[in-house]
């Protein structure tokens, strides 16, 4: 998950708030503690703390409570509020304009993670229908075109022929040309990384851009350089007029609190996030969603987008065979495979309000290897199995437990699961209520 331990920490500041008897200035004061300490911890600039924290105390302290809103309410909004602020408020705009070929270039230093964000970024356009193509413009590292290449098979996408020995401006100018002949939406440049002492970098950027003339500039910064990613973006910043961020590796670091308000601070507007080590694991940066999941607030946009680009939503025909209690094992296998696209099972809960840090990490472990398991288990079983369930007696079920690599009791185990979920849909049924359908039309269409 993004910044799991500066979440979790705030998280918990918030719900000593919500338990606390009452909520007097002691307490208020004891909440702007916590959480300058957890920002402290997250590498966050000591004076962005100091005047984050101040603010929240001031508004908690001498706001009138609107009508209807307690004292815990209206402390819990003002965190969310200049959290948010503090990031940026607005979300970002995709950098498309529709009827073109627009073209996106990353650049970064050596080890910031720039090739597999193009790739990551190239996925994110495909996903949503735009037609992509990949261009490596690094004649500097070896290999640099065939990691680039193994990484747009794996999102789906185009990449150009690899050319030997050519000058990286030329491959530029060239292959831009080819891919806007062939109507492609998006086309993105990795270039080379260079030094972070070295000016080649900036020079290099000027000169393709002054040639192939980008759209959009995008600096790919690493998360785990924590403050120091202040330096790399300001000059980024001054360089070009046109140029946003993208923040990489922000899961799991320490560090990630202090890249992502020091980058914030110069100026330079942070447009992507990337936010784990899949192929899908790249965002839009909003503030206000990304907060809402930092507090545990959940994330229900992200969730829905997620459950759209995952193809959960199960086709109404399908639905009514689950309700009548009618569900295969082929039909739980689908499911699986489908949360399985939606990334870890950590990340999906924290988009659901509530969830977020309420659940171990270990039970959520467990989860998600049971899951695992249960996936491979099904893969092991004919088709006939799969259709009908009750065929498994003892000696297919050793015969599917060998063929899992894994123990008999597991496959009992979700013989067991599956027959449960059996019983439990047709209670829904029987009682006139809906299961696992579509969702709301007010929600699935906004």
């Amino acid at each position: 998950m993004v910044l799991e331990k500066l979440g979790s920490a705030l998280n918990e500041a918030l719900r000593r708030i919500l338990r606390a008897p009452i909520v007097d200035e002691n307490v208020i004061k004891e909440l702007i503690r916590d959480i300058q300490r957890a920002l402290l911890q997250a590498d966050v600039n000591v004076q962005s703390v100091l005047k984050l924290s101040q603010g929240i105390q001031e508004r908690v302290l001498k706001e009138q409570l609107p009508p209807g809103i307690s004292r815990r309410e209206h402390v819990v909004k003002v965190v969310y509020e200049e959290l948010t602020k503090f990031l940026g408020e607005k979300p970002a705009r995709l950098p498309i304009e529709t009827g073109r070929t627009n073209v996106l270039m990353l650049v970064g230093i050596q080890g910031s993670g720039k090739t597999t964000s193009a790739a990551k970024l190239a996925r994110y356009f495909r996903k949503r229908g735009l037609k992509t193509g990949l261009v490596c413009t690094d004649t500097f590292r070896p290999g640099a075109y065939a990691q680039l290449k193994t990484l747009a098979e794996i999102a789906g996408v185009s990449i150009h022929e690899e050319h030997r020995g050519k000058d990286s401006v030329q491959i530029a100018i060239h292959e831009v040309d080819r891919f806007k002949k062939e109507d492609f939406d998006i086309v993105i440049l990795d270039t080379a990384g260079r030094h972070k002492d070295e000016k080649a970098l900036i020079q290099e950027m000027k000169e393709i851009s002054s040639i192939v003339k980008p759209n959009e500039i995008i600096f790919v910064i690493d998360a785990t350089i924590g403050q120091q990613a202040a330096a790399q973006a300001k000059a980024f910043h001054e360089a070009t007029t046109i140029g946003s961020i993208l923040v990489a590796k922000l899961d799991g670091s320490a560090k990630g609190g202090g890249a992502l308000s020091a980058v914030i601070a110069t100026g330079a507007p942070i447009k992507f996030i990337g936010i784990g080590e899949k192929i899908d694991d790249l965002e839009l940066f909003d503030p206000a969603r990304f907060v809402g999941r930092l507090l545990g607030m959940g994330d229900i946009q992200s969730l829905i987008e997620k459950v759209r680009e995952a193809e959960l939503a199960i086709p109404e025909k399908k639905a009514k065979v689950f309700l009548s209690g009618k569900l295969t094992l082929e039909d739980m296998y689908e499911q699986l495979e489908s949360i399985k696209k939606m990334g870890s099972l950590q990340r999906f809960l924290t988009m659901v309000p509530g969830l977020g840090y309420r659940l171990p990490k270990d039970t959520v472990k467990v989860a998600e290897d049971k899951m695992s398991r249960w996936r491979i288990i099904i893969q092991s079983m004919t088709k006939e199995e799969r259709k009908d369930p009750k065929l498994l007696n003892a000696s297919r079920i050793r015969r599917i437990a060998r063929g899992a690599g894994t123990s008999e009791r597991d496959v009992k185990e979700l013989v067991q699961q599956y027959f449960t979920m059996k019983r439990f849909m047709k209670t829904f049924a029987k009682r006139g209520r809906t299961f696992l359908g579509k969702l709301p039309r007010d929600i699935s269409e906004s």
